[in-house]
């Protein structure tokens, strides 16, 4: 019981330590010290060590050569690279999904939740709800990855999205303001219609190429940023404008 009590503290303190870097709270360059993150997340020092080392295994932290750990600051490769994995890994997803087929529930799921992602757009087009498209985003992102019915791809999927700055909402506008990150919400929801009809039509090649093109939505967002607007890089916690 022991060892089951370690273990769900240990995948918990991975969790909100990921949650805590990937917001911000511990901004790049932050040093990180066991002492201060047991209290702050009301836990033992072994199930924080054991998420320090495997945070540092995903890449957010830098071990220090003399022991401890830095949050790392990520750039421009660093974000394409990531983005480029999770458009990789949901296109193989959406592809046995469709070569499979799916259920009559997540049929229904898929198509539920597409619905209520067209309710997150108004009349304008700059008019979103980016709150709850955000919510919406996130859940069709994790039935897709489901879909398929292999715990072996949706582990791989999760693995992905966690990547820095990989997540489907990664660059939602809301926290900087970017008219052109808005319209483009409205093409990834014709993408999340196409996916959805080549899931559902058993057109895995389709499906697959919606899928990283769906990707590629962020990564021209993260080419945006990067050379159009540095200047709101430092608004966006964790990256910084460089090549790496």
């Amino acid at each position: 019981m022991q060892m089951v009590e370690g273990t769900t503290h240990g995948r918990r303190a991975v969790v909100l330590l990921r949650e805590m870097i990937v917001k911000g709270e511990f901004p790049g360059g932050s040093r990180l010290f066991e002492v201060s993150l047991t209290e702050k997340l009301y836990m033992s020092r072994t199930p924080v060590r054991e998420a320090l080392s495997r945070l540092a295994e995903e890449g957010l932290l830098e071990r220090l050569p003399n022991g401890g750990f830095v949050v790392r600051r990520f750039g421009y490769r660093d974000v394409v690279d990531a983005i480029e994995l999770r458009g990789v890994m949901e296109g193989v997803a959406a592809r046995l999904a469709a070569e499979r087929g799916v259920t009559q529930d997540m049929s229904d799921a898929l198509r539920r939740t597409v619905d209520e992602l067209d309710g997150c757009f108004g009349p304008g087009l700059d008019d979103v709800d980016f709150d709850r498209y955000a919510q919406g985003n996130e859940a069709f992102h994790q039935h897709l990855a489901q879909a398929c019915g292999s715990e072996v791809i949706r582990r791989e999927v999760e693995r992905a999205v966690a990547l820095p700055f990989a997540s489907p909402s990664a660059f939602l506008p809301s926290g900087i303001g970017i008219l052109a990150f808005s319209r483009s919400l409205r093409r990834a929801q014709e993408q999340h219609h196409g996916l959805v009809e080549a899931v559902l039509a058993r057109e895995g090649a389709r499906a697959e190429a919606l899928a990283r093109e769906h990707a590629r939505i962020a990564r021209a967002n993260v080419d945006y940023l990067f050379h159009v607007k540095p200047d709101l890089i430092d608004k966006i916690p964790g990256l910084a404008l460089v090549e790496r």
